[in-house]
């Protein structure tokens, strides 16, 4: 399943991306976590050290060998130069599986608490002033059109804040997003905007409630956010521990807490997979930036690259082996 975790600044979406993964890991699933927040701290919180993390070579900063790597032998795709965020994969594409030695884990990801870690990377000295995120989170967007995951296997993708992931299509490569928000009015008005941009498109959104301290902040989530509240995480000194940047043993986790983690398992491994609607939303949202800004900038006739007899999923992996 692909994992999204949101919310606003400082509402701790990091730290539970960093603790879900480890609780994944540490059952037997095979994890492939991915920092595509601007801040890019979830290798902090999985524990590793400056140095490590300097090593991770960053998703950003490589656009041109991914491509190169995604396009395969896709004929739609004349060159990696015409491969934009939204390109969809099609017959001849180079798909993934979860497998650390396919070309992108093993290329750029990194051990991490049981988990592959990958990172799209900090805005660097270039960037500043005459470039967006979005050429870093693209990356992350062409990395999950491309990824096939079977049962037992997780994405989970620590997204910036706020409501960027609707400036493409990446919000709807998620199974599930979870969508964390502190009892404030600031934490609930980023749900609201969640809410409102996906509530067509078919996105499951669930909210986790975070340093929740009584019912009171539970009643003002529930209050405003209604149905969507899933879980709450309570006052808890393991995570205070983590954000200090310690990293105890998950059997120090309190109860309670514990048991939100098994739950939000349950909850992702309950929703069905719609490889039909992952593939058709991936071409919509690609002829729509085909249209805005692709076309142009290509010089080229970019929703030419949709294959309309391709679906993403495990046959079309299968096929790809064969």
């Amino acid at each position: 399943m692909k994992i999204a975790f949101a919310g606003k600044g400082g509402s701790g979406k990091t730290t539970l991306s960093a603790l879900f993964t480890r609780y994944l890991a540490a059952a037997g699933a095979t994890v492939v976590a991915v920092d595509a927040d601007i801040n890019q701290n979830l290798g902090a919180a999985l524990g590793l050290a400056p140095e490590e993390l300097a090593g991770i070579p960053p998703l950003g900063s490589h656009l041109s060998e991914i491509k190169e790597i995604l396009r395969g032998s896709n004929p739609r795709i004349t060159s990696a130069d015409a491969m934009v965020k939204t390109t969809p994969p099609g017959r001849g594409s180079r798909l993934l599986d979860m497998a650390s030695a396919n070309p992108i884990h093993r290329r750029f990801g990194r051990p991490a608490a049981g988990a592959t870690l990958m990172v799209t990377g900090p805005f660097s000295e270039d960037d500043l002033g005459v470039a967006c995120y979005h050429s870093k989170v693209g990356a992350a967007e062409m990395y999950l059109n491309h990824l096939v995951d079977g049962p037992g296997e997780y994405a989970v993708v620590d997204l910036t804040a706020g409501a960027d992931s609707f400036a493409s299509g990446l919000f709807t490569r998620f199974d599930i997003t979870f969508l964390v928000a502190e009892p404030t009015l600031r934490g609930v008005g980023v749900y609201r905007q969640y809410a409102e941009y996906a509530r067509d498109h078919g996105v499951e959104i669930r909210v986790i409630g975070n340093k929740v301290q009584d019912e009171g902040d539970v009643e003002f989530l529930r209050e405003h956010v209604g149905s969507a509240l899933s879980a709450c995480f309570g006052h808890s000194p393991f995570v205070r521990a983590m954000e200090k940047g310690r990293h105890p043993g998950l059997e120090e986790l309190e109860g309670e807490n514990a048991k939100t983690l098994a739950w939000m398992r349950d909850s992702v491994d309950t929703v069905p997979r719609d490889w039909a609607r992952f593939t058709r939303q991936g071409a919509e949202f690609h002829a729509r930036n085909a249209r805005a800004w692709a076309n142009t900038a290509t010089g080229a006739d970019l929703e030419a690259q949709i294959d309309p007899e391709f679906v993403m999923g495990p046959e079309a992996l299968e096929a790809q082996r064969a």
